[in-house]
């Protein structure tokens, strides 16, 4: 897969695949590391391993009529028993693997389905329900009346599934290079009985659809109702997308979140493209979780959080506030969104929370889309109103350093150095001026794998494990 041939010959590192076998699956890993150490897998990979052990398979009781499935579908997916039923919330994301968790939920009680809730409209979320859905059997589906606004406007925009899905998830990783993206099961190890048909390297595969349309939508910001003998309020909660709601059991205190926690830094930012969040929204929601004073909270993805509730909420809370207001205020102080990201940094006393940490989302994601937001896309910075285009830029660099040739030696001293992101932007500089230099594409390639390899923002992780896949399949193609 991987072609250290020609320039990558002259690499003083040593390179290696090194296979892990992680929850079922082996996982192998490009591991750079200098050739008079041993090897080593960085802590960015250490730790999404260790946090794909929450993926297990299992079924949480989180109260004494409500059980959450874990690491059977993406989502995670919940069943509230009552007196005469039961009601399935965010019923996951492939049917084949819906039907096992409705299995398992069986051998807790056979009441039938009486509702099926959708938290929001992605599909994760609700292309399960066909497995707990019987026509004619009166199954009530609960949604807000906005109901799938986030997937409507991106394809009014011409951008269904968002302008760069593949590259942020995974799917179009090979698997030796998939691991867990912190809030869900790995890619790479789907559940037995996938209906999924064959994918291609650059699109994941294309599933049945199994989401079942609303038969019940509200459009106030709280209703109370009563089914199969359980009392819930569904309550408006914008955040990740604004068809958000959450689930309140007032007699257990148990709240269902939905996408506005799991688990990790909030995804306020997705690096696939996809409608603007919030964070004003975001932050009015889990501020109105936080006021019902909930003793359980079942994310949309990781297990459920079931002791110090209220201070996980409010830290939640309390995070993404902090973030949000510092940003304003350094912008009030004309601050660059480069120099908001250190300036809105998490105090100690969240910064450490594992339930805050950047598996998913991210800090400096959420900073700079809080600044495009509410500033637009000009950053203060004054030259960025001349910007040169990406070869006038590299020409620039060149000519100081006394031409491309130059320049590429650099790159490769700094590649020697261990500066892989130095290496790799002097390397693009020359792809731009000398586009069929498989060199300095194969340098390029190769700096982002290591890159890639100690990134731990799951998303951005992958996207740089694309870009390397890419810039190294350029390299190979002009050598032919």
């Amino acid at each position: 897969m991987f072609d250290f041939s020609s320039s990558s010959k002259r690499i003083s590192r040593n390179y290696l695949l090194s296979f892990f076998n992680v929850t079922g699956f082996v996982l192998a890993i490009l591991i750079g590391f200098p050739s008079t150490s041993s090897a080593q897998v960085s802590d960015a990979t250490t730790r999404l391993i260790e946090r794909n052990k929450m993926f297990d398979k299992q079924i949480i009781r989180v109260a004494d009529n409500v059980y959450t499935a874990i690491g059977y579908t993406v989502s995670a997916n919940s069943m509230i028993v009552g007196d005469e039923g039961v009601i399935i919330v965010d019923p996951g994301q492939i049917p084949a693997a819906s039907q096992l968790v409705r299995q398992e939920f069986e051998k807790i009680t056979d009441k039938p389905v009486r509702a099926i809730i959708y938290t929001h409209g992605h599909g994760d979320h609700t292309n399960g329900a066909i497995a707990f859905y019987e026509e004619d059997q009166g199954i009530q589906i609960w949604q807000r009346d906005n109901y799938d606004s986030e997937n409507r406007r991106q394809a009014q925009a011409g951008l269904a599934g968002g302008a760069r899905p593949s590259n942020t998830q995974g799917f179009d990783l090979p698997d030796e290079q998939k691991i867990g993206v912190g809030v869900a099961i790995p890619p790479a190890r789907p559940p037995s009985g996938n209906l999924n048909t064959a994918g291609t390297n650059s699109q994941p595969a294309r599933r049945p659809s199994g989401t079942v349309p609303p038969t019940h939508t509200f459009g106030e910001d709280r209703i109370s109702l009563e089914i199969a003998g359980v009392k819930l309020d569904l309550v408006a909660a914008p955040g990740e997308t604004d068809d958000q709601l959450y689930v309140w059991l007032p007699e257990q205190r148990v709240i269902f979140a939905g996408d506005n926690f799991y688990q990790s830094w909030p995804n306020l930012y997705p690096l696939r493209g996809t409608a603007r969040r919030s964070a004003r929204d975001w932050i009015t929601s889990l501020a109105s979780m936080r006021d019902e004073n909930p003793l359980a909270l079942v994310g949309g993805h990781t297990t459920p959080i079931t002791e110090e509730t209220m201070t996980v909420i409010t830290n939640y809370h309390d995070a993404l506030k902090w973030v949000h207001d510092k940003t304003i205020e350094g912008a009030k102080k004309f601050m660059t969104p480069d120099e908001l990201v250190d300036y809105a940094a998490l105090p100690e006393h969240l910064a450490n929370l594992d339930y805050l940490q950047e598996y998913y989302g991210s800090i400096w994601g959420t900073v700079r889309d809080i600044y495009a937001q509410d500033l637009g896309w000009f950053d203060g910075n004054v030259l960025n109103l001349h910007r040169e285009n990406p070869v006038q830029q590299a020409q620039r660099i060149a000519d100081l350093v006394g031409g491309v040739d130059n320049l590429m030696q650099r790159a490769q001293v700094e590649m020697d150095s261990g500066d892989e992101l130095g290496a790799a932007q002097l390397a693009r500089h020359v792809t731009k001026l000398q586009p069929n230099n498989a060199d300095a594409f194969q340098l390029l390639g190769n700096a982002l794998a290591i890159i890639a390899e100690r990134t731990f923002n799951a998303p951005a992780r992958n996207y740089t494990f694309s870009s390397s896949n890419r810039y190294l399949k350029n390299a190979a193609d002009l050598r032919k």
